[in-house]
């Protein structure tokens, strides 16, 4: 599966108003270009690495994390730091798979009943959002 190489740098409003920008890595000249910088970003890819304070979550591409505990534990953290006025952002490489998937969980973290999570994901975000049949039905068990 080929990535699509548009640019992310997308405002996206949750359910309950919480705020998280989600950026691609390619598709630009510079992935650090922001105007502000952000206050903090979670990446889901290992390339990431930024000048402002970050964390990484282990999760290949095309594929699922291998700690989904640990996942819920970085999202509602990303979640708080938001909720505390943070300008926080997420991203993996194309934005896409591990973005929406993750995007997709925080949906569900914030009031999106799980079945409807990705559906609001590819209608608030993008619509190539979530590329896999198991990403999918990762962001349905998350609502577990």
């Amino acid at each position: 599966m080929a990535h699509d190489l548009h640019l992310h740098r997308t405002r996206v409003e949750l359910p309950d108003g919480t705020v998280v920008t989600a950026v691609s890595f390619l598709g630009g000249d510079n992935p650090y270009d922001r105007d502000p910088a952000p206050a903090f970003g979670l990446y889901l890819d290992e390339r990431w690495d930024p000048p402002w304070s970050h964390e990484h979550v282990d999760w290949p591409d095309f594929g699922l994390p291998p700690d989904a505990a640990g996942l819920r534990t970085a999202l509602a953290d990303l979640l708080d730091r938001s909720r505390a006025g943070d300008q926080v952002e997420l991203g993996c490489l194309g934005g896409h798979g591990r973005t929406g998937t993750a995007l997709a969980c925080l949906a569900v973290l914030t009031g999106t009943p799980a079945g409807d999570a990705v559906g609001w994901v590819r209608a608030h975000y993008c619509p190539r959002a979530v590329e896999t049949d198991a990403q999918r039905g990762f962001v349905e068990a998350f609502g577990d």
